[in-house]
C-alpha cells in the first residue's frame, strides 16, 4: 500500500488538482458535444461565442481541444493496431464491386440524354412556332394598321369633298338654306344631321370637327408606322388632306369670329384641340380680331405716334379693357367653358397681351423707357394693373399660373427694366443728401420753434434733406414693390451716410484738424450754439425713423411674411440706433467747447500769486473779479436763443457735465497753484533763515504772522466759495462733484475742513 506522503509516480499534485477543477477541465462556454452535431456551423458557432468569449481565448481552447483529439486518435492506433493493419486486406474486390454499380450508371445517363435532346428539338420547335405565330401577329397588326390607315385617309378626303357642297360665301350664311345633297352627305357619313333652319356655319364646323377626330386618329396610326414605304407613298394624300382641313378649319373659325357663332366658334375650338394646333386659332384670333382694336387705340404709324400720341398707356389701357369686354369676352367665355378641353389654349397670353406688347413696342416705345422715372414707374404700375386684370379672366388658379408662364408674359415682364429705374432713382435721391452733406458747414433753417410742427422740429438743412429723402423712398410714384429691398437698403445707405457724415465731423472737431475727407469740415467751423442743433435733430430723426417711418415701411410692406417684416424692423431700429449713439458724442464736444471757453478766466489764478507774493498786502476779505466769468460761457450758452431746442434731460446732462469739467480744471490750477506756493514759500523761509544765521541775527518774525501761502489759500477759499454759490444758482450742488470737495480740502482752513458751507 502506497504512503500517503509519498509522492505519486506522475510527481506532485497542486492544490488546483487536489481541491479545484481538474487540470484537463474546459470552460463552461465550450462545449464539445457542439462538434457532433449533424448540422453544426462553424460560422454561428464563433459568431454566438465571440459576443461573450475573446477570439484569443476562444482559439486558444480550440488548439488545446485539437490536440486532445490527435492525441486520442493516436492512442486508438495504437491500441488497435492490429485491426488498423488488417484494414487493407478486408478490402476485397473494391473494383468488381465498382464495375457492377457502373453499368446501371451508364444507361441510366444515356437515357437521360436522349430525353434531354428530345425536349431540346420540342422546346426549339415550340420557339420557333411561337416566334412565327409573333411575326405573324406583328405582320397582322401592321397589315390591320395599314388598312385603317387607308381606311382613314379614304374617310378624310371624302368629308372634305363633302365641305365644297357648302357656301362659301358666308356673308348671307344665315339666311342660306342647307342642299338636300350636303344633309344626305352628313347623314351617310354618321354626322349629325342638320335640322331644317340649321345654321351653315355651325353644320360645317361640326363636319371640321369630324373630320380633325378623324385626322388625329390618321396622325397616330401614322406615327405607329412612319417608316413603312406605304406609308411613305400615301404621305402625300395625307399632307394634302391636312392642308385642306387646315385651310377649311381657319375659313370656318374666322368666319364664326366675324359673326360672333359660339356654337361654331366652340366646334372649331375642338377640332383644333383634336388636331393639337392651339398656336393657331391664337393667332387668327389676335390677327383679326386683336390687332385692329388694339391699333385703334394704339396706332403702329410713326407719324401718327409721333404727332398726337402721348408717352402714357393709363388711358390706352382703359380703352383696351373697354374693347375686350366688348369684343374679346365673348371667345375668352367660349375657352372657359367646363369640361370642354378648351383649357389648352391661352387666348389671354398668346392674342390680346401678344398684341398689347407688340403695339407698344411699336407704337409707343418712348414708354419702356426709364429715362423718365416718374411716368416709367406710373406706366409700370399701369401695366401691372393690366396684367392683373387680364388674370381676372381666368377661371382657377391653375389657369392663373399657366398664364403667368406663357413666353409672352414674361417677354412684355422684362420690357420694364426696373433694374435702371432703381438706379436712376438711386442717383437721383442719393445725390441729393451726397450734395447736402458735401457743404463745408452746417446750415440752419428757419424753425420758429421745436414745438411747432413745421419741418417736424428739424433745424438743420442736412437733416431736413435725410428726412425728406427716406420718406421720397418709398413714395407711391417712387417704390416699386418688387424692389422693396433694395429701396429699404437704400434707406439704411442714407442713414449711415448721414450718421458717417456727424461721426467725421465730430472727429475732426476732436483732432482739431481736417484730415478726414470732404464733408467734415464743419467740425471745425460749427459753434457751440450749432452742435445744439445737431443734438436736436438726431433726437428729432431717432423718433421719426423708428416711430412714423418704421411703421409707414410696415405697412407698405404688410404683405410679407413675419419673418421678413421682423428682419426689416431690426434693420431701421438699429440703423437708428447708430444715429441716437452719437448723441453723447455731441454732448462732450459742446462740453468741451464751453471748458474751454472757462478756462480762458481761470488762468487768472496766476495773478493771485503775483498780488500776495513779497508783498504786505492784507489778508483777502472777498473774491476775485475772475470767479464771475468762470461760468459766464455756460450761461450765456444756456440762455441764448438756440438754447430752446435743448430738452430738459439734454440741459441737465450739459450742466452737469460742464460744471464737473470746469471744477476738474479749476480744482487741478488751484492745487498747482498751491503747490508752487508752498514749495517757494519753503525754499525763501529756508533761504532767509541760512542769510539771519549767517549774519548771527535772530528772526523776529512772529508766529501770529499770516504767510503769503497761507494768504493765497484763503484768497482761493473765498473764490471756491463763491464759485459754488454761482454752481447752486444753476441747480447743482457743488458738493456732490468730487472736484470740488479735493479743491476745498485743498485751500479751506483746518476748521472748515470737513463742512462745505458758503
Amino acid at each position: 500500500m502506497t504512503d500517503l506522503a509519498s509522492p505519486s509516480p506522475s510527481g506532485p499534485r497542486s492544490a488546483a488538482d487536489l481541491f479545484g477543477d481538474p487540470v484537463d477541465s474546459r470552460p463552461l462556454w465550450f462545449k464539445k458535444d457542439a462538434f457532433l452535431q449533424t448540422d453544426f456551423d462553424p460560422e454561428a458557432y464563433v459568431s454566438d461565442l465571440r459576443r461573450f468569449v475573446p477570439l484569443d481565448s476562444l482559439r486558444n481552447e480550440l488548439r488545446s481541444h485539437l490536440s486532445i483529439l490527435k492525441n486520442e486518435l493516436i492512442e486508438l492506433i495504437n491500441r488497435d493496431y492490429g485491426d488498423f493493419v488488417n484494414l487493407s486486406t478486408k478490402l476485397v474486390d473494391v473494383n468488381g464491386a465498382i464495375l457492377r454499380m457502373r453499368a446501371p450508371l451508364t444507361e441510366l445517363r444515356g437515357k437521360i440524354s436522349q430525353f434531354r435532346a428530345s425536349v431540346e428539338v420540342s422546346l426549339s420547335a415550340l420557339h420557333d412556332g411561337l416566334r412565327q405565330r409573333a411575326e405573324a401577329s406583328a405582320a397582322r397588326e401592321i397589315l390591320e394598321l395599314l388598312l385603317d390607315t387607308s381606311h382613314v385617309v379614304s374617310k378624310v378626303e371624302k368629308l372634305i369633298l363633302e365641305l365644297p357642297s357648302v357656301p362659301a360665301d358666308w356673308s348671307n350664311a344665315d339666311a342660306a338654306p342647307i342642299s338636300k345633297t350636303s344633309l344626305t352627305s352628313l347623314t351617310l357619313n354618321g354626322s349629325q344631321p342638320a335640322e331644317n333652319g340649321a345654321n351653315l356655319r355651325e353644320t360645317q364646323s361640326i363636319l371640321l370637327e369630324r373630320i380633325a377626330s378623324e385626322m388625329n386618329r390618321l396622325n397616330f396610326y401614322v406615327a405607329h408606322a412612319q417608316n413603312l414605304p406605304f406609308i411613305q407613298n400615301m404621305e402625300s394624300r395625307i399632307q394634302s388632306a391636312r392642308s385642306l382641313l387646315e385651310n377649311s378649319l381657319g375659313h370656318c373659325f374666322i368666319a364664326a369670329l366675324e359673326h360672333r357663332d359660339a356654337n361654331a366658334i366652340y366646334n372649331c375650338l375642338r377640332a383644333y384641340a383634336a388636331i393639337d394646333n392651339t398656336e393657331k386659332p391664337e393667332e387668327v384670333f389676335r390677327s383679326t380680331v386683336v390687332s385692329p382694336l388694339i391699333q385703334e387705340v394704339i396706332p403702329q404709324n410713326p407719324s401718327l405716334v409721333d404727332g398726337t400720341s402721348s408717352d402714357e398707356l393709363e388711358e390706352d389701357y382703359k380703352k383696351i379693357k373697354e374693347l375686350i369686354i366688348k369684343d374679346c369676352k365673348f371667345l375668352l367665355d367660349i375657352s372657359a367653358t367646363t369640361n370642354s378641353g378648351l383649357h389648352v389654349f391661352d387666348f389671354l397670353a398668346n392674342s390680346i397681351l401678344k398684341e398689347v406688347l407688340l403695339a407698344i413696342q411699336k407704337g409707343k416705345p418712348g414708354v419702356l423707357s426709364p429715362g423718365k422715372p416718374t411716368e416709367f414707374l406710373k406706366n409700370y404700375k399701369s401695366s401691372l394693373d393690366f396684367l392683373a386684370y387680364l388674370e381676372g379672366y381666368c377661371p382657377s388658379r391653375s389657369a392663373v399660373i399657366g398664364f403667368r408662364s406663357q413666353a409672352v408674359y414674361l417677354e412684355f415682364i422684362k420690357l420694364w427694366n426696373i433694374g435702371v429705374y432703381f438706379s436712376l432713382r438711386f442717383q437721383e435721391i442719393a445725390s441729393v443728401l451726397d450734395s447736402a452733406l458735401m457743404v463745408a458747414t452746417i446750415t440752419p433753417v428757419l424753425v420758429l420753434h421745436p414745438n411747432e410742427n413745421s419741418n417736424e422740429g428739424l433745424t438743420l438743412n442736412q437733416s431736413l434733406v435725410l428726412m425728406e429723402s427716406l420718406r421720397t423712398c418709398w413714395k407711391e410714384d417712387v417704390l416699386v414693390i418688387s424692389c422693396s429691398d433694395k429701396f429699404l437698403r437704400l434707406s439704411l445707405q442714407l442713414v449711415s451716410r448721414y450718421t458717417t457724415w456727424l461721426s467725421s465731423g465730430l472727429a475732426v472737431r476732436q483732432k482739431g484738424t481736417s484730415s478726414s475727407g470732404a464733408g467734415s469740415e464743419w467740425g471745425l467751423t460749427a459753434s457751440p450754439d450749432d452742435f445744439i442743433y445737431v443734438l436736436h435733430d438726431i433726437g428729432v430723426l431717432v423718433s421719426e425713423i423708428t416711430g412714423e417711418f418704421l411703421e409707414k415701411v410696415l405697412q407698405l410692406l404688410a404683405s410679407c411674411p413675419a419673418e421678413v417684416l421682423a428682419q426689416v424692423k431690426k434693420c431701421i431700429a438699429q440703423a437708428g440706433k447708430q444715429l441716437g449713439d452719437l448723441a453723447p458724442a455731441v454732448m462732450d464736444t459742446m462740453i468741451d467747447t464751453l471748458v474751454e471757453k472757462s478756462v480762458e478766466d481761470l488762468r487768472q489764478l496766476k495773478g493771485i500769486t503775483a498780488t500776495y507774493r513779497m508783498t504786505n498786502k492784507p489778508p483777502p476779505v472777498r473774491h476775485s473779479p475772475y470767479v464771475s466769468g468762470v461760468l459766464r460761457p455756460l450761461k450765456s450758452f444756456l440762455e441764448g436763443e438756440r438754447a430752446i431746442y435743448l430738452n430738459e434731460d439734454a440741459r441737465r446732462a450739459l450742466l452737469v457735465g460742464a460744471a464737473e469739467k470746469i471744477t476738474n480744471r479749476y480744482n487741478e490750477l488751484a492745487g498747482e497753484l498751491v503747490s508752487v506756493a508752498r514749495k517757494t514759500e519753503s525754499s525763501l523761509l529756508r533761504i532767509r533763515q541760512g542769510a539771519q544765521r549767517r549774519a548771527g541775527a535772530s528772526s523776529d518774525a512772529s508766529e501770529n504772522n499770516i504767510s503769503d501761502t497761507d494768504k493765497i489759500c484763503m484768497q482761493l477759499f473765498l473764490d471756491i466759495q463763491e464759485y459754488g454759490r454761482n454752481l447752486a444758482a444753476f441747480g447743482v450742488v457743488a458738493a456732490d462733484i468730487p472736484a470740488y470737495r479735493s479743491l476745498w480740502q485743498c485751500v479751506a482752513p483746518q476748521e472748515k475742513q470737513e463742512l462745505i458751507h458758503f
